[in-house]
């Protein structure tokens, strides 16, 4: 896969060399679906890696979306075992996306990762905007995860532990069809809805799971 000329540690250097040696990217995966977690995860790469010694197993890591299901489960190995490189994960279940909304459990699930992490990071790369309630300081940028290589690490862990849990669904709940759409609004998902009816892990909060849209899954001809 040939990399996008994007991708760098231009960031992390910067904060690096202005002595923040425990810079966490931070990402998300699953604001959108219908079904299922929100996932956040957050990954610091060593600060020796400013002058030298980058894992060239990780030089075409880029964006989640832009891998293959293959090479994101590659990038996940060789990042949950490096021996230089700390990472967290953090999950928000449907019910709290609905309790709390979609937002502010993307916020939670960030938080949670970044608390996880030991010892706590200095300074944060956050991908797309300024999240208000992070509790470090941060950089936003839009379309981090194609800038930054630690937001590139992170998106891939939340997208690959969202994706397992969404296929440990499927089994779980048959008939929806997770493993194949995980949790988004397919046709193929929607008509699994109006078949089935929703189950407990959809999002009643979301259209067209609301309850004052309920009749787009109800036959009311007479």
């Amino acid at each position: 896969m040939k990399n996008t000329p994007l991708i760098c540690l231009e960031f992390e250097r910067d904060l690096w060399v202005r002595e923040f040696t425990l810079v966490a990217g931070v990402d998300e995966a699953g604001r959108g679906p219908l079904a299922g977690p929100v996932v956040a995860a957050a990954v610091i790469l060593p600060a020796t890696w400013a002058n030298g010694g980058f894992d060239p197993r990780l030089v075409d890591l880029i964006d989640s979306k832009r891998l293959t299901e293959a090479q994101r489960e590659n990038f996940f190995q060789i990042i949950t075992t490096h021996p230089d490189l700390r990472y967290a994960i953090a999950i928000v279940d449907a019910a709290t996306i609905d309790r709390i909304n979609i937002l502010q459990a993307t916020h939670r699930a960030m938080n949670d990762a970044l608390a996880q992490l030991t010892p706590t990071p200095a300074h944060v790369l956050v991908d797309g905007l300024r999240v208000k309630s992070l509790r470090w300081p941060q950089t936003p940028l839009v379309k981090g995860d194609a800038r930054s290589y630690s937001i590139a690490a992170a998106s891939v862990l939340a997208k690959v532990t969202r994706d397992r849990r969404m296929r440990e669904f499927d089994r779980q709940f048959p008939g929806y069809g997770f493993a194949e759409h995980k949790g988004y609004g397919t046709p193929a998902h929607l008509a699994a809805i109006a078949r089935l009816g929703p189950c407990s892990i959809h999002r009643r909060s979301f259209a067209p799971l609301k309850p004052e849209q309920g009749e787009l899954f109800t036959d009311t001809r007479g």
